[in-house]
């Protein structure tokens, strides 16, 4: 009872450390006739490339006056959002038409820049009472031309604005251009531009509350959930088809091989023994690299927290549309408060393997996934630094960060490793191990380590791929995902088939006398993550259009951690669904 009750205290802190820390500071202000409504601008950047972000007045609009920062939470610093002072005056209820916020004389300097931004399509982003507002900067007129030297770029110099509102709260706001409001950028010369805006308020019957439904409705579109639900049956049926198979081969086999043992038995006890029992010595003698081993299932089981996590928040609704950065406040937080279990999965498992050193193996745990995180960190973050955009964090930032890994991750590692060091577990083996293992017979190609993970990687990628396109355009994109629920389906069906695959591989591996499978059932497990992997390169090349050094290093670098945490999460469930059954199996028979 004591120890449900430790995780029910892990559980409410979790919830209420993370719910408050994600919850954007969403404006519920009301607001009278004339009162000033908060609007920030927040960033700009090519449309096609959505890691490149730069500050709003990082080209030269006009700022109305002093530019003041927004204080911002820690996942809106991490999701690149700069928040500042809009040079627009927006106050409630108050229309405007044609009001001039600046004349300005842009220099040939400054012509170019807004150039090469409207080449770029570049898009700007604000938040007006949290409520986003985009739109392109400018057009580039191609028509009838053949030659680009002969496009013409033009700047939208006048934004109209229309907000809803419902007695004295903000609802809606759209924001759209003139078209015929232009400034042409084409040459190299100094040009005159008024800078103006016009507002129209309009009365709606929307109250607060649903507000935000309108982004999260075109991502449930019955278009789009035709396919997320042909996604899901597809997966069902692969699981169906799987388990069903594999249940009834496996269970057919090993009954036949649980008859043909006790028989062997009771007739010719001289007999030699074949098959997946003739090496119960040896199954359970431990792997090679043991902390190495021990390590990477306390980093996967902590990864798969993490995620189990991540979805309940979801579920219950923390993630909505526009919460800025809250998806980043809660994958920090919660990796630092669950690193405790890694600490102890990887301790008490190395002390189980009859390992010694187990504060190197800690150290091990530690650095396994956030060594190759930090070091692509690094690298990436050196690259946003040099191209001054926003993804780059300020030196406060990684200040914070440290100060997270070394106050609150190092030492709930060390915790949980010392309380897995003092579980005095011992590894549950039904067969003793022989002193001298046994000699591995000789195994055809496709036996080998390389192509049982391809086997075992493409059937959990096969039921997951239509649903990693979504993701990828909601994270790589501008497409909003919110039909986390379906999410959560797909997941558990990833988790199901991975199990399974591995089991059935581990069997076969076993029967065919090689008791080497304990790097094996990880190993197979883990190997949808290369998949997704192999998915990113298929996804640069055919459905994006992403382009330059900055971006193509942003997507290949984290896409690579995130690959790499899904290896070690399924690796660690293909390693425990396989420690299961072969405990199960040779429980089963007499092993002398």
């Amino acid at each position: 009872m004591a120890r449900e009750g430790g995780w029910h205290v892990v559980v409410l802190l979790l919830i209420c450390t993370v719910v408050p820390a994600v919850r954007s500071d969403a404006a519920d202000h009301k607001y009278k006739p004339g009162d000033p409504v908060p609007l920030y601008a927040n960033k700009v950047g090519p449309f096609h490339n959505p890691s490149e972000t730069y500050r709003y007045f990082d080209l030269p609009f006009c700022s109305g006056g002093e530019v003041k920062d927004k204080s911002e939470a820690l996942g809106e610093v991490l999701n690149g959002d700069r928040l500042v002072s809009a040079p627009y005056k927006l106050d409630f209820l108050l229309d405007k038409d044609s009001e001039v916020i600046c004349k300005k004389q842009l220099s040939k300097k400054e012509v170019a820049e807004f150039r090469s931004a409207v080449a770029k399509d570049y898009y700007f982003q604000m938040y007006y009472d949290d409520l986003p507002i985009w739109g392109f900067l400018g057009k580039v007129d191609k028509e009838g031309k053949a030659d680009p030297s002969e496009y013409k770029y033009y700047l939208f110099k006048h934004l109209h604005l229309e907000i809803f509102y419902n007695k004295d709260r903000v609802i809606e706001i759209n924001a759209r251009t003139d078209p015929s409001a232009l400034v042409d950028l084409t040459h190299d010369k100094e040009v005159d531009v008024d800078f103006m805006y016009s507002v129209k308020w309009k009365e709606t019957n929307i109250p607060f509350e649903k507000r935000m439904e309108k982004y999260s409705h075109s991502s449930s579109l019955p278009r789009h959930l035709e396919i997320h639900w042909f996604s899901i049956i597809n997966s069902c049926v692969t699981v169906l088809l799987l388990t069903g198979f594999l249940a009834t081969i496996l269970m057919r086999v090993l009954k036949n091989d649980f008859v043909k043992y006790a028989h062997d038995e009771e007739t010719a006890d001289d007999q030699e023994e074949t098959g997946w029992k003739y090496i119960h010595g040896d199954v359970f003698r431990f792997p090679k690299y043991k902390s190495l081993f021990a390590a990477a299932l306390g980093s996967g089981t902590q990864l798969f927290t993490l995620a189990i996590f991540i979805f309940l928040l979801a579920l219950v609704g923390v993630f909505y549309p526009y919460n800025r950065g809250a998806l980043f406040t809660a994958l920090v937080v919660i990796y630092a408060l669950t690193s405790g279990i890694a600490g102890y999965t990887a301790a008490s498992f190395y002390c189980q393997l009859e390992g010694t050193n187990w504060v190197r193996n800690l150290l091990l745990t530690g650095g396994l996934f956030c060594g190759p995180l930090f070091l692509t960190f690094c690298f990436l973050n050196t690259v946003a630094i040099a191209y001054h955009a926003t993804a780059a964090l300020p030196f406060g930032t990684i200040v914070v960060i440290f100060l997270i890994w070394a106050l609150v991750t190092s030492p709930l590692l060390v915790l949980g490793g010392i309380a897995g060091k003092n579980s005095k577990a011992e590894f549950q083996a039904p067969c003793r191990t022989t002193k001298y293992p046994r000699e591995i017979p000789p195994l055809p190609w496709y036996r080998g380590t390389l192509p049982q993970m391809a086997m075992a990687g493409f059937l959990p990628f096969s039921a997951i791929y239509i649903e990693l396109y979504y993701i990828f355009a909601s994270v790589w994109g501008h497409r909003i995902y919110t039909i986390y629920s379906i999410l959560f389906i797909v997941f558990i069906i990833l988790l199901i088939v991975t199990a399974f695959i591995t089991v059935a591989l581990t069997y076969f591996q076993l029967a065919a006398e090689d008791h080497e499978w304990w790097w094996r059932s990880f190993l197979c497990g883990g190997s949808t993550g290369l998949f997704i992997y192999g998915y990113c390169l298929y996804y640069y090349y055919a459905r994006s259009d992403m382009s330059g050094f900055m971006q193509t290093s942003f997507f290949f670098g984290y896409m690579a951690c995130v690959c790499y945490a899904f290896f070690l999460m399924l690796g660690a469930v293909g390693f425990r669904a396989a420690l299961f059954f072969v405990r199960h199996i040779y429980r089963s028979i007499k092993c002398e």
